[in-house]
C-alpha cells in the first residue's frame, strides 16, 4: 500500500512524517539529531530507503547524515565537510592548499538517473558533488567561474539553495544562488552559463538588470516540461518558457510579490504554489492571514486558498525550501512554518490540516511518496 514520508528540517532537529495514501492519520518520528540544526532532508527517488540530511552547528562543524533504512538510523558519511576551528565556518578538505570555506550546507539534492549520486549547495555559494553516497566530495568550480567575483549575499548570506535536475537530460541543470541568480549547466555541471535575462531588480542593483546579481529565492519545474521554469525572485513570481533563457512575470492579482517557496502541481504542469509574505523587511503574511495562493494558469491568475489555515494573527514564515509536492493520485502540497507548525493538503490545496505542530522552527519540508 502507497504512502507518503514527510522529511522536516528544523532549527533543533529532524523529524519524520509518515501516512497511508489517504494522509488523514500521521506518524511522528524525532527529533533525530535533537538539538542541532538540520537545514535540509531529501529522499531519494530512486530509492526510497536513502534520505540524506545536513546537520551543522557553528561550533561542531557541518556533516552530511544518511539513512538507508528509511531515517530508522543514521550515519555520517562525510570527512571532508569538517569545523576549520573558526566558530560559524566549515571548510572542505580535497587536496588543495586552499579549501573551500563556507557556514553549511543549505540544500542536498539526489540525483535521478544515479543511484550513489547526490548534489550539495553550500554557503558561501558553491556546488559539489559526490559519486559515492556522500562518502566524499569534489567541487564542480565552473560555476564560480562566472562571475563570481560579483556575487553578493542576500539577506540570509551568500547561498546555493535550489537545485534542480531535468528528469529527461541526466547532463542539465538549474540552480539558484542569493544574491547572483539562476544558472544552467547542459554538461553535467562542468561549465555553466547565467539565465537572468528579464529579471529586474531595481531596488537591489544599480543596474537593474545586470547578467548576475539578482536575488532568486526559489526555482520549481514540472518533469513532463523541465524547459518551463518558475521563479519566485526576492521581488516578483516568474517563468520561463525556454529553460531560462528569458523569463517574464506572472504575479499578476496576488496581494504581494515577495515570498520565499514556489512548487509545481505534480499532474498538473500549469498548476503552482506560492505562499506571500508581506515584505522583504517584514517576513509574514499579509494582514496576518496565512494563505497559500494557487495559479492554475501558469500565473497570473491566482486563488488564495485558506481552508484550513488561520487567518489572524498569524505572524509566521515560510522558507525557500519548506514547500513540498507529493505524487499521488490526489496531488498532496505540504509546508512548513518558522511557528513550528507543519500544514498539508490531500486534495491539492483545497482544505489544509496541521498534521503536527509546536516543532522547532521549520527549516525545510520535503516527501517522498513510498511504494
Amino acid at each position: 500500500m502507497s504512502g507518503v514520508r514527510v522529511l522536516v528540517g528544523t532549527r533543533k532537529g529532524a523529524f519524520i512524517l509518515t501516512s497511508d495514501e489517504k494522509r488523514q492519520e500521521w506518524d511522528v518520528s524525532g527529533p533525530h539529531f535533537a538539538g542541532w540544526e538540520i537545514y535540509h532532508m531529501k529522499g531519494s527517488r530512486l530509492n526510497p530507503n536513502r534520505i540524506y540530511a545536513s546537520q551543522s552547528s557553528g561550533w561542531f562543524g557541518q556533516l552530511i547524515q544518511r539513512s538507508d533504512d528509511g531515517g530508522q538510523t543514521w550515519e555520517a558519511v562525510n570527512n571532508e565537510f569538517a569545523y576549520d576551528g573558526n566558530p560559524g565556518t566549515h571548510q572542505f578538505y580535497d587536496g588543495t592548499q586552499h579549501p573551500w570555506e563556507f557556514k553549511r550546507v543549505w540544500h542536498l539534492e539526489p540525483s535521478l538517473s544515479e543511484p550513489d549520486t547526490v548534489y550539495a549547495g553550500v554557503e558561501d555559494a558553491a556546488l559539489f558533488r559526490s559519486s559515492d553516497g556522500g562518502q566524499s566530495w569534489q567541487e564542480l568550480p565552473g560555476l564560480r567561474e562566472v562571475k563570481g567575483h560579483l556575487w553578493q549575499p542576500g539577506a540570509g548570506g551568500m547561498c546555493l539553495h535550489t537545485i534542480a535536475l531535468d528528469p529527461g537530460n541526466p547532463n542539465r541543470m538549474f540552480v539558484a544562488i542569493s544574491a547572483a541568480g539562476a544558472f544552467r549547466s547542459d554538461d553535467g555541471g562542468e561549465t555553466w552559463r547565467p539565465i537572468n535575462e528579464g529579471l529586474n531588480s531595481p531596488f537591489e542593483l544599480p543596474d537593474a538588470e545586470a547578467e548576475v546579481g539578482h536575488c532568486v529565492h526559489n526555482i520549481a519545474l514540472h518533469p513532463s516540461r523541465p524547459d518551463v521554469l518558475f521563479m519566485q525572485k526576492h521581488w516578483d513570481v516568474m517563468r520561463s518558457d525556454n529553460a531560462g533563457d528569458l523569463w517574464h512575470e506572472v504575479s499578476g492579482n496576488l496581494p504581494s510579490d515577495f515570498g520565499f517557496p514556489i512548487a509545481v502541481h505534480a499532474h498538473e504542469p500549469e498548476t503552482i504554489y506560492v505562499v506571500p509574505i508581506k515584505s522583504d523587511s517584514e517576513h509574514y503574511p499579509p494582514e496576518g492571514k496565512l494563505r497559500v495562493y494557487r495559479s492554475r494558469s501558469g500565473g497570473n491568475e491566482w486563488e488564495a486558498l485558506t481552508n484550513g489555515l488561520p487567518q489572524e494573527n498569524c505572524y509566521v514564515n515560510i522558507l525557500r525550501d519548506a514547500m513540498a509536492i507529493d505524487t499521488l493520485p490526489s496531488c498532496g502540497i505540504y509546508f512548513g512554518t518558522t511557528g513550528g507548525q507543519v500544514y498539508a493538503s490531500a486534495d491539492s490545496g483545497d482544505s489544509w490540516t496541521a498534521i503536527v505542530r509546536d516543532l522547532p522552527a521549520v527549516l525545510s519540508v520535503e516527501v517522498q511518496t513510498l511504494p
